[in-house]
């Protein structure tokens, strides 16, 4: 880790630390009815006891508690069930029934076992009803068949279907790993939260990745212990520690800027654009490296767009951008990345004054043949705060594709693969945290990013050495940008 871990909120750290920390009275609500329905946890129990669970149910899943018998909330929860993420109706189904309400059973001496109230229920009822079909007429092949199947079906049909419901969630039961996954969720809870007293896609995204690794971490503690699966489980919390991290410090960031506004806010968040990879965080800001000369990212650049006229004049200054994937009618390899000459911005058919104001933030202070990603500008925005006040960047986005698309001006169309595409549109400090086929987690930070901007420079520049980029005809003037900053 890059950076120093922040303490998650202390409301949110505390929730399902114990039951119901939001809503204190429900426990005592639900110890009450635990009193009157079945086996409370004392000095009385044995392993073969069946005990009452009170359950809490989350957006992901849920937590089922025991009752311990001297009064007080117990601490770790005794059985944790997590939902696929994107979970099927089916799947909600089963967790509805497996949080169903227990079933209160009746113990006789002489039959070994109990039998369940409601098997109990059913066949004094269907005994009244065959009773009374039989003094009807009805006939006895029949009617003492269903009078005799009815409580058999209430007494072990409950049971087939939890072994049903099972199958379709992820359960995790003994002390240690349901301490494991506790924190886990009481992390997760950070991440829910935020995402849903925030429009922010990216904290959307990380309550998404978020569920992703406790429905994994769940998975395998259902196979095997903790001890075991420690490796893999040690990096999960980590992912999901820097996740909480991260979504603290945006939370915190942004009450600041509407406290005091985005023009005194220092550039320094991150605001990433476009599809993101499995994980990410803010990282230390490297020092100046010459770009490593790989070419492990890039799989190569398509032709570059021109018009005949070569007497247009060529920009310096160049928006790399990541977009929609689409093929073009010369190849079959997908083009998802573009790079324009920042006067690209000033045509008549880019929306303005947005694509205008774009391209005073693009060309202030750059160097000369400096490329510029627009994830850079978005942390120069102040993780992205700033953006609605300069324009609309999707649109000018979109406009410029279809530029590119119908031949109104040059471009370096490129068909980057998964990791270079992530790392252009996270911020120029962020890492991608991605998972190999084994598992293991693979970091790539801003070094990985400045080589895939090398390489493109290095296309860039074969490009434009033949001929300067033409940016269109009928050019706007920049000054129609007005003041932004």
């Amino acid at each position: 880790m890059t950076d120093t871990v922040h303490t998650p909120p202390p409301t949110a750290a505390a929730h399902h630390q114990r039951p119901f920390a939001r809503d204190p009275g429900r426990w005592d609500r639900e110890r009450s009815r635990a009193l009157f329905t079945g086996h409370i946890r004392d000095h009385t129990c044995s392993p073969a006891c069946e005990l009452v669970l009170v359950h809490e149910r989350t957006p992901w899943g849920w937590l089922a508690w025991t009752v311990p018998g001297d009064g007080s909330q117990p601490e770790i929860p005794h059985q944790i069930g997590v939902l696929a993420p994107r979970a099927s109706r089916r799947q909600r189904i089963a967790r509805r029934w497996l949080t169903r309400r227990p079933a209160r059973h009746l113990v006789l001496d002489t039959v070994p076992g109990s039998l369940r109230f409601s098997a109990a229920v059913v066949a004094l009822i269907g005994a009244l009803v065959g009773l009374f079909a039989l003094s009807r007429g009805a006939p006895t092949n029949a009617t003492v068949p269903a009078m005799l199947l009815a409580p058999l079906l209430a007494q072990h049909l409950p049971g087939r279907l939890d072994a049903w419901a099972r199958a379709h969630v992820h359960l995790v039961e003994g002390d240690p790993s349901c301490r494991y996954l506790q924190r886990l969720a009481t992390l997760h809870t950070v991440l829910v939260h935020a995402a849903a007293h925030s429009d922010r896609p990216e904290l959307r995204r990380s309550a998404a990745l978020g569920h992703h690794l406790l429905w994994d971490a769940a998975g395998l503690l259902q196979g095997q212990d903790t001890l075991a699966a420690s490796a893999h489980l040690i990096d999960r919390e980590r992912l999901m520690v820097q996740l909480a991290d991260h979504v603290t410090q945006t939370l915190e960031r942004t009450r600041a800027a509407s406290t005091s506004g985005p023009a005194d806010q220092p550039p320094g968040g991150e605001g990433p654009l476009g599809p993101l990879p499995p994980g990410f965080e803010r990282a230390a800001r490297p020092t100046p490296a010459s770009a490593p000369g790989t070419s492990l990212l890039v799989k190569g650049p398509q032709p570059m767009h021109s018009q005949a006229d070569d007497s247009a004049c060529a920009t310096d200054t160049y928006l790399l951008f990541a977009h929609e994937a689409y093929y073009p009618d010369s190849g079959t390899q997908e083009i998802n990345t573009t790079v324009v000459a920042a006067d690209s911005l000033l045509h008549p058919q880019v929306r303005q004054p947005d694509g205008a104001r774009i391209h005073d933030r693009l060309t202030r202070g750059r160097q000369p043949g400096e490329i510029i990603p627009l994830s850079t500008l978005t942390h120069e925005l102040n993780g992205g705060t700033g953006w609605p006040a300069v324009g609309d960047w999707e649109t000018v986005t979109t406009d410029l594709v279809q530029l590119v698309r119908t031949g109104e001006c040059d471009a370096l169309s490129l068909g980057l693969p998964e990791i270079g595409r992530a790392l252009v549109c996270v911020g120029p400090t962020s890492q991608v945290r991605v998972f190999d086929a084994a598992g293991q987690v693979i970091t790539y930070g801003p070094q990985e990013r400045a080589a895939v901007l090398a390489e493109v420079d290095r296309f860039l520049t074969s490009l434009i050495t033949e001929r300067p980029f033409w940016p269109g005809e009928g050019l706007l003037s920049p000054s129609i940008s007005g003041d932004v900053s």
